[in-house]
């Protein structure tokens, strides 16, 4: 049985993931009516594009993803507070086509670059952190075949994935104790837990990777979400990007044939230098939603201070409005400029790390991995360094009355706070002082 035979007769029916908290519909009949705050739109949406004609280039894509931002920010903070499963905004990706972004055309999917996912992935988290993070992880994971599997899977997971509109979801945290695989036969059987599995309780699929018991060989596999074998336990309850589904889940026993086992060929891992972009194309990812939760912070702050911020009274010469206060204005103008500057180094490295992905595989250097991860790396640091300043500074630009919980301004700095703690910035801070002091470009790590 092959992956695409065995992944197609798990998810034929096209059921919802399932939780141990959640009341999940069947996927293919549309999103759950939870109650859920200010969803009636995403759903209005979603069911418009389900038959609106797909855009037929980059430009025109993008231009759906702002259409999608401006739809997942309506009540935005109202759905943040409550929290719950983000089926309504899953559905309206789905719906818009930006699930099948990547996706090859002749299987319904817009077959468009990295450069033009990510920088849909940072227009998406302008409108909502949580949702453009759950889209960046699905493209990581929906390349995850290109990554380090062979051309018959490549195959079989790109048709499966885009011909169903499946998102991905993963449960590969590496600082967790790995999956333990069993061998049964022709089968592999995984077990274990994982500390986080972003977007596992909304996906179709999700990313498995373990090892071998008594060996230290690591493999990856892509199997339907639902399935008894796979149980969320609905514990994300953090500071921010609430709705990113990012708890704990439990592996009991699911059960891979080897030959779905990515990359390996009889039983043995063919490996290559491209099988190591997983970590750099993640941290490039994480740079440009970092960098829309930035962007949104500014826009719904600049919003706020020509509605509704008042000019200082004391300053001695009566302006009318906070859009006449010079610290106003001289503060708007740090702010931009800083992230204007941040999405052209994103713009450049966007364009360098598409060019390395659609590259053919074999060709990739350990060197030119290593520059490529450097760039990426100082790209991060600047989004972060600088989301967080535009996050902060903003209360100080819209005043006191912005602090209220119903304006929301909060939000931004939440999602980007907890994200950012991913991995220590500082370390990718030393791999740019290496490569320019040393010449020396970081070995592929779990998180270099």
């Amino acid at each position: 049985m092959t992956l695409l035979d065995d992944a197609l007769s798990s998810t034929s029916s096209r059921t919802a993931p399932t939780s141990t908290a959640s009341t999940a519909s069947t996927a293919g009949t549309g999103p759950v009516r939870s109650g859920r705050p200010a969803v009636g739109h995403l759903i209005a949406g979603a069911e418009h594009w389900r038959t609106s004609p797909r855009p037929s280039d980059a430009a025109g894509w993008l231009l759906r993803a702002e259409d999608v931002a401006a739809q997942l920010r309506r009540g935005a903070v109202e759905r943040d507070r409550a929290g719950g499963h983000p089926r309504e905004e899953v559905d309206l990706l789905k719906a818009s086509g930006l699930v099948t972004l990547l996706g090859p055309a002749e299987h319904g999917g817009a077959a468009q670059s990295w450069e033009t996912a990510l920088r849909v992935v940072r227009t998406v988290a302008r409108g909502d952190g949580s949702i453009g993070q759950l889209l960046g992880y699905h493209y990581l994971w929906a390349w995850a075949a290109r990554l380090v599997g062979t051309e018959e899977q490549i195959t079989a997971v790109e048709q499966l994935y885009t011909a169903g509109e499946l998102l991905f979801g993963g449960a590969v945290n590496p600082r967790d104790g790995d999956l333990v695989i069993t061998e049964d036969g022709d089968e592999l059987v995984f077990h274990g837990r994982k500390s986080f599995s972003t977007g596992g309780v909304v996906s179709d699929l999700t990313v498995l990777e373990g090892v071998v018991d008594g060996t230290d060989t690591h493999v990856f596999a892509i199997v339907p979400t639902d399935q008894p074998g796979i149980v969320f336990n609905d514990d994300w309850d953090n500071l921010g990007q609430r709705l990113t589904e990012s708890g704990s889940v439990r592996v009991d026993g699911v059960r891979v044939p080897w030959a779905a086992a990515a990359g390996f060929v009889d039983g043995v891992f063919q490996p290559l230098t491209y099988n190591t972009l997983n970590v750099p194309t993640i941290q490039v990812v994480f740079a440009n939603f970092y960098l829309g939760i930035a962007q949104g912070a500014l826009q719904r702050a600049a919003e706020y201070t020509r509605t509704t911020t008042r000019a200082w009274p004391y300053g001695g010469d009566d302006k009318e409005s906070a859009t006449q206060e010079w610290y106003v204005l001289e503060g708007y103008g740090e702010l931009a400029t800083k992230l204007w500057a941040d999405e052209a180094l994103l713009d450049a490295v966007g364009a360098e790390a598409s060019a390395v992905l659609h590259a053919p595989r074999e060709g990739l250097t350990e060197r030119r991995r290593g520059e490529l991860a450097v760039r990426i790396a100082a790209a991060k640091v600047r989004t972060v360094d600088d989301g967080l300043e535009v996050a902060t500074k903003v209360f100080e630009l819209t005043g006191a009355r912005a602090s209220a919980n119903a304006v929301g301004l909060d939000v931004h700095w939440r999602n980007l706070r907890t994200h950012s703690l991913h991995d220590p910035l500082p370390y990718k801070k030393r791999e740019v002082g290496g490569f320019v002091l040393l010449d020396e470009v970081p070995e592929p790590t779990w998180y270099t």
